[in-house]
């Protein structure tokens, strides 16, 4: 099952390790400390024009990727569960 993220991008629900909120997300060093290491290695996707609202932690066979989305995580989150039903 695949969930759609924002844009033209869908990931497999089961590579999804975490969904984090943009706006409280930064507020923890260990965080910051993820986000700029996924940035320096170039394993970020921006998957939205607007403002970021939500970042999408997968792990799949080429390692870590996260995704910026513009869709809230609680909205993201709903999307997960509806589709492991």
């Amino acid at each position: 099952m695949y969930v759609h993220i924002g844009q033209d991008y869908m990931v497999p629900v089961r590579s999804i390790v975490s969904i984090f909120d943009m706006d409280t997300a930064t507020w923890s060093k260990h965080t910051r400390k993820l986000l700029t290491r996924l940035e320096q290695e170039g394993r970020v996707v921006v998957a939205c024009e607007d403002l970021p609202k939500s970042a999408v932690l997968c792990d799949g066979a080429l390692g870590e990727i996260l995704y910026i989305s513009q869709i809230s995580s609680a909205a993201l989150q709903r999307r997960v569960q509806q589709g492991r039903l």
